[in-house]
């Protein structure tokens, strides 16, 4: 059973007041709790003495703006991210995209649309925790195996090569999908729908950042660009195309 969403906890980390809180007005009406937030610094305190369900996060903040704090936060949990900005430009979104936000929303935005997205995160992330912790079927208790990784998804722990890495829920169910399929080469819609769920509806970059993700962590991990169709994990030992 889904938590009600007062059982949710949203940051929202924002310098204008007044934006502030009126997110959090239209978050409270759907009996969402929420803590407000003015600046990157707090926020990061806030996170490592009681993190939140999920951040609605402002990109332009005093002192540490929000890409840091993003990928600060990435770096050590799955939590949905939601992105807000004045900027509306390609390159703003992209690099939102590759530190980890789930979303991006251009200001002025509807508030009521903003509440959607939330709730679509929310549902998301509940989905990959139940799926992700969920007893595995006997068979499956054991450790996958595709050459030099090892995956136990009863554990949620990857190795390579005998060493253990540290890994998200979406950067191990990646490397889940493709070790269960070794060669068979997968687009970049069939993975988002694995991954991110069929309901997804961002940029089909958001895969290209956590493969990204993935061969920094894991160096030598034979995932394989397929040009103009998607990635593959290979059985053999090849060094991968870029």
């Amino acid at each position: 059973m889904n938590p009600m969403n007062n059982d949710y906890v949203i940051a929202v980390v924002d310098d204008d007041a007044n934006i502030r809180h009126l997110i959090e007005a239209y978050l409270r009406k759907e009996h969402y709790r929420t803590i407000g937030l003015s600046s990157a610094e707090e926020a990061w305190a806030l996170w490592q003495q009681d993190p939140p369900h999920m951040w609605v996060l402002d990109i332009m903040l005093p002192g540490m703006d929000g890409y840091e704090l993003c990928r600060r936060i990435r770096q050590e949990a799955e939590v949905p991210i939601i992105m807000i900005s004045a900027k509306d430009n390609e390159v703003d979104k992209i690099l939102g995209l590759t530190l980890g936000s789930d979303d991006y929303m251009v200001k002025p935005f509807s508030p009521r649309e903003l509440v959607a997205r939330v709730k679509r995160q929310l549902e998301r992330w509940a989905r990959m925790r139940q799926g992700t912790n969920a007893a595995p079927p006997a068979e499956a208790a054991a450790a996958l195996q595709l050459g030099e990784l090892s995956l136990l998804l009863e554990e949620r722990r990857a190795f390579w090569r005998g060493e253990e890495v540290e890994l998200t829920a979406k950067e191990l169910l990646l490397a889940k999908t493709l070790a269960e399929h070794p060669n068979r080469a997968f687009t970049r819609s069939e993975l988002l729908s694995l991954v991110w769920g069929e309901d997804y509806f961002g940029s089909d970059r958001a895969v290209d950042h956590l493969v990204k993700r993935i061969r920094k962590k894991i160096d030598g991990l034979p995932v394989e660009s397929v040009w103009g169709h998607g990635y593959r994990m290979r059985t053999s030992e090849e060094r991968c195309r870029p």
